[in-house]
């Protein structure tokens, strides 16, 4: 009862921190464009997010070691408060650029807590079911997160002093429970090669499963209002692409455990070229035709890293599972901070519908790289499918333990 009251409170700051920091990524945008900032200025706002993921997730577990698990979550938590409150006080988009470099490490910082928590207080018995509920936690807070948009204001000090309140309370849970943190987690060592020197395939896979989420949830708002979606639609629109992605997931893995899972992952890479199409002749429809192509979208894009890693995670040793899992989520970052650059750039020179073509090109050049990659390497053995959470690499040791290869 103790450890799921524990759990309890880590989940419960976490989904305040999804709240947070995920509302304070459309609001941006929109903020931006009420202020005249314009789409390459958005683009770079909307990379250094990731930019100060990819510092969080390799900074934390040091920091963890250091200070605790408590500690360390109240340091991300306060930049990322940080972050959000100076939004108002300087109407910057460079500025903004460096207060999102904060609210990115704030929720790369926090999830590593919540994972090494997990990793050090789940048991075999309670294993399946508390990666159910961080699964639960991870999708329903992404979603909430893109819907609160709806209720913010644009360029306002009450929405952002709203999601700083949100971000400062998710101190709270953690500092008032009783719980023992567990003892601080060893530092690991980050083989940024060894990810393609596995599987070539399954890296080109993340980076370009990077360059669609990236694209889409951190420009996605500019092409949603340049379609005339209201703000309530435009929040709809990126939280019904995690609901989609999420409605997906057990599918795409159900086939990928019975077939070669580079097929599949080139399937849906394929159909994501379509999906990609229909987007553009959906705003025709008006919001409802892209509300019904955000799902499909997502249904086809989302599970694309999950498959690519547990392609990778078939083909090494379990001792090299984190490490394998740490280099595929900086290939991940290296194709989400390179990405609303790039797509903010297209769509100020040719037109918001770029977007979605530079998407469907990515996936055209992941299909052609995939099959010639399939005519020289036959796959040898393949484990079971497991939905990977694109948050920290600290997640591998989860897996790795749930699927008892400890």
């Amino acid at each position: 009862m103790m450890v799921a009251i524990s759990f309890f409170s880590l989940f419960l700051s976490v989904t305040l921190i999804q709240l947070s920091s995920g509302g304070v990524g459309p609001l941006d945008v929109l903020s931006g464009l009420q202020e005249g900032f314009n789409a390459q200025q958005i683009g770079l706002i909307g990379s250094a997010h990731f930019v100060g993921f990819f510092i969080g997730c390799w900074w934390s577990p040091r920091l963890i070691g250091i200070i605790g698990h408590s500690r360390a979550f109240a340091v991300f938590a306060a930049a990322g408060t940080i972050g959000i409150l100076s939004h108002m006080l300087w109407l910057n988009p460079y500025a903004w650029s460096g207060m999102r470099v904060l609210t990115g490490m704030c929720i790369a910082g926090c999830f590593t807590v919540l994972e090494a928590w997990l990793q050090a207080k789940t048991t075999n018995e309670t294993r399946g079911r508390n990666i159910g509920i961080y699964r639960i936690v991870d999708l329903v807070g992404g979603i909430c997160g893109q819907l609160f948009i709806a209720v913010l204001e644009p360029a306002t000090y009450t929405a952002y002093n709203l999601l700083a309140i949100i971000c400062c309370a998710s101190l709270l849970p953690l500092a008032l429970t009783q719980i023992k943190p567990p003892d601080t987690a060893g530092h690991l060592r980050l083989r940024p090669w060894l990810g393609y020197q596995v599987s070539p395939t399954a890296a080109a896979g993340v980076v370009v499963a990077g360059v669609t989420v990236a694209s889409f949830r951190m420009v996605g708002p500019l092409y949603g209002q340049a379609s005339g979606l209201t703000t309530v639609e435009i929040g709809f629109f990126l939280g019904l692409f995690i609901f989609g992605g999420a409605l997906s997931q057990y599918p795409a893995g159900w086939i990928s455990d019975r077939y070669d899972r580079r097929k599949v992952m080139f399937a849906f890479s394929a159909v994501s070229i379509l999906a990609s199409g229909l987007v553009i002749p959906a705003a025709g429809f008006g919001g409802a035709g892209l509300l019904a192509a955000s799902i499909f979208f997502g249904m086809t894009t989302f599970p694309i890293y999950s498959i690519a890693a547990a392609h990778a995670n078939d083909q090494v040793a379990s001792n090299q599972i984190v490490e394998l899992n740490a280099s595929l989520l900086s290939y991940f970052a290296i194709g989400a901070i390179l990405s609303p650059l790039i797509v903010s750039f297209l769509i100020a020179r040719f037109g918001t519908h770029s977007m979605f073509i530079f998407i469907g090109a990515a996936h055209i050049i992941l299909c052609l790289y995939g099959l010639w990659r399939m005519r020289e390497t036959p796959v040898e053995r393949q484990n079971a499918y497991t939905y990977m959470p694109r948050t920290t690499f600290l997640l591998g040791r989860l897996f790795k333990k749930k699927n008892g290869k400890d």
